[in-house]
This record gives structure tokens, C-alpha cells and sequence, in this order.
């Protein structure tokens, strides 16, 4: 068991109200925001710019998609997008409640406020009680799924009962004492939580800025992929298909149209944004060359993913939702390229491109696109994974994705160079598990993750 620390890590409450100048060392005032009853807590959950708006940009700063040039790096206005980029060790957080370790554990806090009323509702059989209730645990879910991507190794089945997990906060009791639980018990937690919810939630939301059965099922079948459990994540990303298997036609779309993909279109499972950092807005990120030229010509997502720059690179046009976000939800087109992935190395190869194939005839022009074959698994999978790459393009998974597949032996080495100055990350380096916030660490004694 690893050491338990007084953690006040969470001002909340006031961080609902926007209230807070410390997320550490300040207590919110629970009276300020306490729900009362089921129609208060759904109120606290439709609050989209915190629940829905805040999605953990770090793993996608960090990750391979992009580059800078080296004045728009030494242009940037936050030491910690710099250290960030270049993998470093440590690094200073420029806001102590505006980064990735405080948006998700606001979100936590919610939830927990919301279990905790209607777990003392008198009717427990309303279906609106239930739908709250699978709502806040699905968002207390992603929330720790997404926390532990960034600040936790890499899931290892041998080690993980030893690796460092992340907080497990299952109250709203601030004073409470926290634990930084194992990696084990941190997937435990999250894929018990979205097993509860998925039996509480309804197939069809009210929109899809809400949770909903097949929300839980997509976000299954992302944690078993990412645990290596194949079987499993095929089932669920299946379960997800079943209820909702819609896929949009880019040839429908406007090309010349500024964000050709509309925010809500008929793929959005459950809608989430993540935050254009600097370094990874439109304006600034380059994409990678070879990325950009793997895209064939008739494959409509070259012109509708991309904008040329002046200086003749390419940049991501923000496809999903365009501005200062990124979409950061579930959506059908990744609980395909899941089954895909899944069903290739579960043996199952003709559904693996069966799946595929449903896709990309969706991405490429109309009458010219020709049926992916592949003789054994292995060279599915390497084309899937390519696809998987190329559709899910600055969605917050590439993180996530190097992670479990240099674990899987993929030796990815990622390289950077800003003034002639070489940087690099080796596969599985322990620097993929990202330092937590310095004031943290400082003011609540949680142990760093090792360097």
C-alpha cells in the first residue's frame, strides 16, 4: 500500500463558481453549490464549459503529431508549453488551478457531490435519479481514465498492483485524507465505475453533451484497449456499434468551408473539448511531413483536415470543432478503428477490415476508393494502427497511443530539435508518466513520479 497524504488539492466547488485562486490550500464552501435534488444535480452536470470544455491537452502537446518552428517555440507564452514539448523532467505550472491535474479533478469533485445527494434521495427507482447517477459516475470515470493516461505509467498487468495510479477521490470531503492509489486499483475503479454507469444510463441523451449507455460501452472499450484486453475491447466497442453506428460521408462536405466538420455531426457519441494550447493551435503547430504526405489524394481528409501555411507547411484545421478546441470525446469513427484493431489481433482479420473498409469509404472520394486485403494479422494491424493515426489526428490519443504500443514493443522514439539542439524521448521512458504540478507536490507531500 502506498503512503496516504493529506491531499487539499481541489478547490472545487469554487472552481465550479470560478471562484478560486488556489487549488491546493484554499477550501471551498460546500453551502455554495450542494445540490438538493435531482433536477439541481442534472443542473450541475449541464454546466458544458466545466464538465464538457476542460479535456486534458498535455499528453497532446507532449506527443509526435506536430512540430514547432524554433520562433514560434521561443514565442510561446508559458515555460511549462516549452518543457512540456521537449519532454523535460519537471516543470513550472505558469497557473496552479489552469492545468491538466485540476480540470479533471474539478470535474471529480462534481460527481462526487452529485453520488453523494442522490444516494440519499428517498426514491431510488426514478429514472431521472438513475440517469444523474450514470452520468456523474461515466464523468468521474473519464475524468480518472484521462488523469492516468498523463500521470501514470504505462499499464503493465505485472507491475501494476506496485506502479503509482492516481488519486482515487471518491467524496466530496476535501479534508479527507488522499492516497495515490496503484495503477491496478486506478483501472479497477474506472472500468467499475463505467460498468455501473452504462447499466444506469439511457441509450438515447437528451444531446450528446450528456452521458449515455453507448458513451460508457466507447469508453470501455478505450480503457480495455488501452489495459492490452483485446477481447474485451472489441466486445464493447460491438455493444457501442450496436446502439449507435453511425459514420459520416465526407464527400457531403463543404471543402472550402473554414471547420468543414460540424460540431455534433451524426459520429458524436458524447461530446468533449480539449483546449488548442499554443502549441498546438492551428496557428502555431506544423504537421509532422511524412504524416501529412502518408494521406493518399483521393483521401478527403488531406483537404479537409489541412490548411496550407505561408511558409508551405501544413496545419490542422481543428476538423471537429474548429477555434480554440479540440474535440477530446467519443465518437463512432475511433469505436470502429477500436473493433478494427481489436478484432486483428484477436485473429479475427476479414472483420478487422470489414470495419476498416466501412470507414475509409466514408474518407475517400466517392467511386475511388479500393478495399483494404491483407494476408495474416500483422499486416492488418499495421495498417490499422496507420489509419488509426490518421483518422484520430489531434483528438488527445496519440499520448495514449505510445504509451500502450511501445509497451507492446513499437520502439517509437520520438525526436525534436528547436536550435539545433536534439531532443528525445526513448520508448517507455518514464518521462511518459508526466510530473505532477510543483505546487502539489509541495503543499500536499504526494510523491513525484519517478524521473
Amino acid at each position: 500500500m502506498l503512503k496516504t497524504y493529506q491531499l487539499l488539492f481541489i478547490c472545487a466547488l469554487g472552481a465550479i463558481a470560478s471562484g478560486c485562486n488556489k487549488y491546493l490550500d484554499e477550501k471551498p464552501d460546500a453551502k455554495l453549490q450542494v445540490p438538493s435534488s435531482v433536477a439541481d444535480a442534472q443542473a450541475l452536470l449541464d454546466n458544458y464549459s466545466v464538465i464538457n470544455n476542460n479535456d486534458p491537452s498535455g499528453g497532446e502537446v507532449s506527443s509526435d503529431d506536430y512540430y514547432l518552428t524554433d520562433a514560434t517555440f521561443m514565442a510561446l507564452s508559458q515555460e511549462n508549453y516549452r518543457r512540456l514539448y521537449t519532454w523535460q523532467k519537471d516543470f513550472v505550472y505558469a497557473n496552479d488551478n489552469n492545468n491538466d491535474w485540476f480540470y479533471p479533478y474539478r470535474n471529480v469533485f462534481s460527481c462526487n457531490t452529485v453520488l453523494e445527494t442522490m444516494a440519499k434521495a428517498a426514491d431510488q427507482t426514478n429514472t431521472d435519479l438513475k440517469n444523474v447517477q450514470g452520468q456523474a459516475l461515466f464523468i468521474r470515470a473519464k475524468a480518472f481514465f484521462q488523469l492516468a493516461v498523463l500521470f501514470a505509467p504505462a499499464y503493465d498487468e505485472s507491475t501494476a498492483t506496485r506502479d503509482a495510479g492516481i488519486v482515487l477521490r471518491l467524496n466530496s470531503d476535501f479534508n479527507a485524507p488522499s492516497v495515490r492509489s496503484s495503477n491496478k486499483e486506478t483501472f479497477d475503479k474506472i472500468i467499475s465505475d463505467l460498468k455501473q454507469a452504462a447499466a444506469l444510463l439511457p441509450v438515447k441523451p437528451l444531446a450528446v453533451y450528456r452521458a449515455s449507455r453507448p458513451a460508457a460501452y466507447g469508453m470501455l472499450a478505450s480503457t480495455y484497449l488501452y489495459l492490452h484486453q483485446f477481447a474485451k475491447a472489441r466486445a464493447y466497442a460491438d455493444s457501442c456499434l450496436q446502439l449507435t453506428p453511425e459514420l459520416l460521408d465526407f464527400n457531403t462536405l463543404n471543402t472550402t468551408a473554414t471547420y468543414p466538420v460540424i460540431k455534433t455531426n451524426v459520429e458524436v457519441v458524447f461530446e468533449s473539448l480539449m483546449p488548442a494550447l499554443q502549441p498546438i493551435s492551428n496557428t502555431r503547430a506544423r504537421i509532422d511531413t511524412n504524416l501529412y504526405r502518408s494521406y493518399a489524394n483521393d483521401d478527403l481528409r488531406k483537404t479537409l483536415f489541412f490548411k496550407l501555411n505561408a511558409d508551405k507547411s501544413f496545419a490542422f484545421r481543428g476538423s471537429y470543432e474548429g477555434g480554440s478546441s479540440l474535440f477530446g470525446g467519443i465518437a463512432t469513427d475511433e469505436i470502429y478503428l477500436i473493433r478494427a484493431e481489436a478484432s486483428a489481433r484477436t485473429g479475427q482479420v476479414n472483420e478487422a477490415l470489414d470495419d476498416l473498409n466501412l470507414l475509409l469509404v466514408k474518407r475517400w472520394v466517392t467511386g475511388k476508393y479500393v478495399p483494404i486485403t491483407a494476408p495474416d494479422k500483422d499486416t492488418a494491424l499495421k495498417i490499422i494502427l496507420a489509419e488509426r493515426r490518421k483518422e484520430l489526428l489531434m483528438r488527445g490519443l496519440r499520448w495514449l497511443d505510445l504509451k500502450r504500443l511501445n509497451q507492446e514493443g513499437a520502439n517509437i522514439m520520438l525526436t525534436k530539435s528547436i536550435g539545433g539542439k536534439l531532443y528525445t524521448l526513448q520508448p517507455n521512458d518514464l518521462r511518459y508518466a508526466i510530473a505532477l504540478p510543483e505546487d502539489l507536490i509541495n503543499l500536499s507531500g504526494l510523491q513525484q513520479n519517478p524521473r
